[in-house]
C-alpha cells in the first residue's frame, strides 16, 4: 500500500490561495490559477490529488447566517463511540441546519454546528437529532452562540498572505 503523496511547494501555495478569496467569476479556477502563475488544468489536477490524499475535504463559502434570517445557533458535542462515528455523522449531515461536523479525540467525540431561524426551531431540530441518534439531552454538550467572536479561520502555510509560487501577487 502506497502512502499518499506529500504536498509540495505548489500544493502549499494552492492551499493558501484557497483560504483567501475565490473569485466570483464565470471561471474561478482559471482566475485562481492565473494568480498562481499556473495553467487551470494543473490547478484542477492538484486539487483532485489533494482531495484523494485526504488533505482537502471540500471547498465551500462562509455565509453570514443572520442576514438570511437564521438568528439562533449552537455548537453541539456528543459522546459517540468510535464504531458509530460515521453512522451518527451521516445522520447529522442530513440536516440542512447543520453546516458541518467533525471528530475529536475526546469524550465528546463528535461536534457539529447548528443554525435555525429562531431558538424554538433550533431546539426542535436538536431534539430530533438527539432522539434519532439514541442519545439524551443529558448526554450532549450544547453551547449556544451568545456573541459571535469570529467567523473565519485561516491557516497560513507559506507564511505569505497570497501570491504565486514565487511569492509574487
Amino acid at each position: 500500500m502506497n502512502a499518499p503523496p506529500q504536498p509540495d511547494a505548489l500544493d502549499i501555495c494552492i492551499l493558501d490561495a484557497l483560504q483567501q478569496e475565490i473569485p466570483l467569476v464565470a471561471r474561478p479556477w482559471e482566475d485562481l490559477a492565473g494568480r498562481l502563475g499556473i495553467p487551470e488544468s494543473v490547478l484542477l489536477e492538484r486539487l483532485e490529488r489533494l482531495r484523494h490524499a485526504g488533505i482537502l475535504r471540500g471547498i465551500s463559502p462562509i455565509i453570514e447566517s443572520r442576514p438570511l434570517g437564521l438568528t439562533a445557533a449552537t455548537l453541539v458535542a456528543m459522546p459517540v463511540p468510535g464504531e458509530r462515528i460515521r453512522e451518527v455523522a451521516g445522520l447529522i449531515s442530513e440536516y440542512p441546519e447543520v453546516s458541518h461536523n467533525f471528530r475529536r479525540d475526546h469524550h465528546y467525540s463528535l461536534w457539529f454546528t447548528l443554525s435555525a431561524k429562531d431558538t424554538r426551531s433550533l431546539h426542535a431540530v436538536l431534539e430530533e437529532i438527539v432522539t434519532r441518534t439514541g442519545f439524551s439531552d443529558t448526554d450532549i454538550l450544547n453551547l449556544p452562540t451568545i456573541r459571535k467572536i469570529k467567523i473565519d479561520v485561516r491557516f497560513p502555510l507559506t507564511g505569505k498572505q497570497s501570491g504565486g509560487i514565487d511569492g509574487t501577487a
